[in-house]
């Protein structure tokens, strides 16, 4: 039986936390909460991000959050509150429930994306080309 990336959204959000954009406003004050920016470098540089985002680019997730992996962040094992965002929250559905099935907590993403996130007046920040 094939599963389209819809049913696969659907089925991720049933087992996650979407927070609504205006709770993730509010949670850019926590200095418990870390924004992690699932998009790629191009993505960041022509709309800018979060202030203070942790890039990770989604092909790497798994490889950065897993302690037993050469290519683990540090930045995964500390004591705080993931909140993963994409560009629309496709992207940070189905990665925050990778996170969470790699024992990853607490975690959560941003409904709606970094779009909703600007669209309701989010502070964005510049990101400057890597050159």
């Amino acid at each position: 039986m094939k599963v389209g990336y819809r049913q696969m959204i659907d089925a991720a959000e049933a087992e996650i936390e979407t927070l609504p954009v205006t709770d993730a406003i509010a949670a850019l004050q926590d200095p418990d909460v870390r924004f992690v920016d699932l998009r790629d470098r191009r993505e960041l540089e022509r709309e800018g991000r979060i202030p203070g985002a942790f890039h990770c680019p989604r092909g790497m997730l798994e490889f950065w959050i897993d302690p037993e992996s050469p290519y683990h962040k540090p930045l995964f094992a500390e004591p705080k509150r993931f909140v993963f965002y994409c560009a629309s929250g496709w992207r940070s559905a189905l990665a925050t429930k990778t996170a969470q099935d790699m024992g990853l907590s607490p975690v959560a993403h941003v409904g709606g994306g970094f779009s909703a996130w600007r669209e309701a007046g989010g502070e964005v920040e510049q990101v400057q080309p890597k050159g």
